[in-house]
Order: structure tokens, then sequence, then C-alpha cells
């Protein structure tokens, strides 16, 4: 078990990111980092791990509308099969935070706190991964980003992701 102030979020490790053949948005990578994912979990132990899960909501409007004009195969109920977490994931977290958009600090604050230590790790890196970690720093938070426990949309987005990322330090390390 980890010491208090830190924890772990694993950023929406869910059936729609996990596979390609599931869905447009599916991470040729997520196999891969999986595994990983769920060792970090194992590690922290769920009183101390975090799992989002991004699902639709239209009615964010702004640019959310031509987005979802690009993906209507995601406009789904949030219990609908799609966004369930992996089997693999399943239970690992004590705590599930729910957002309609990429980023989730603003569900993870009440959790976690601004003066927490996080390690992230999940899926996609260059997209839902990113736009979490760094509102998290710019709020103060330390994050440690584990790059074999996150998934991109390829090998190259994951790698600019790390690399924007890293960018940020010392309050984001990249491990």
């Amino acid at each position: 078990m980890t010491s208090d102030g830190r924890w772990l979020v694993v950023v929406d490790p869910q059936v729609v990111f996990a596979d390609p053949g599931s869905s447009p948005w599916g991470s040729p990578m997520f196999a891969g980092a999986v595994g990983r994912m769920r060792e970090l979990a194992e590690r922290f132990g769920p009183e101390r791990t975090v799992v989002t899960r991004f699902v639709a909501d239209p009615s964010l409007g702004g640019s959310w509308g031509p987005y979802y004009e690009e993906w209507p195969f995601a406009l789904v109920p949030d219990a609908d099969p799609l966004y369930a977490v992996v089997p693999e994931l399943e239970g690992v977290a004590g705590t599930v935070v729910t957002a309609g958009t990429f980023g989730k600090w603003p569900g993870l604050h009440d959790v976690v706190g601004p003066d927490a230590h996080v390690t992230v790790a999940g899926v996609a890196t260059d997209c839902c991964v990113v736009s979490t970690v760094l509102p998290m720093a710019d709020a103060g938070v330390t994050v440690e980003v584990v790059a074999d426990a996150c998934a991109g949309s390829t090998p190259e987005n994951h790698a600019r992701a790390l690399a924007a990322m890293a960018l940020f330090a010392p309050q984001v390390t990249v491990t």
C-alpha cells in the first residue's frame, strides 16, 4: 500500500478504447499496457486507485456537437457495454469518476485533492491522459505518468504526448 497523499489514476480503461475492432477509438497499444495498469492497481490497492470513464454527453454543446456528428457510434447510454471498464480492471478501484469530457481533473479534484502525488496510467495517452495530466499539474498536483502503462492512438502519437507532458517537469515526470 502507498502512503497518504499518493494515488493511482487509471484513465478510461474502457472497452471503447481497448480494441480497434470494438470501435474506431480503440488503441492498438492497449493490450500491451493493460497488464501494467493492473500491476499498478494491485500495488496501490482499491482505497488509493481511481478509475475514470469517458461517456458521451452531447448536451455539453459547443465543439462537442460537431464532434459527435463525426463519431455518432459513441452516442450510447452510459450503461452500454461499450463504456464498461475492461474485465482485466473491473473492481480495482475504490472510486470511479465518470465524465463527458476528455480531461477528468474536475471530477478527480474532489477525490485526490490538490496536494496529492498522482501516478497516472491509461488510454489514450494523446487524448484523455494528457487532457487529465496537464490540468492536474497546473493545479499543483505532482504527477508521474507511467509510459508503459499508457496506450496511445498510435505509437507515434503516444511518444508525442509523453514528450509534451515531459515538458512540464518537475510537476510532471514520465517514467
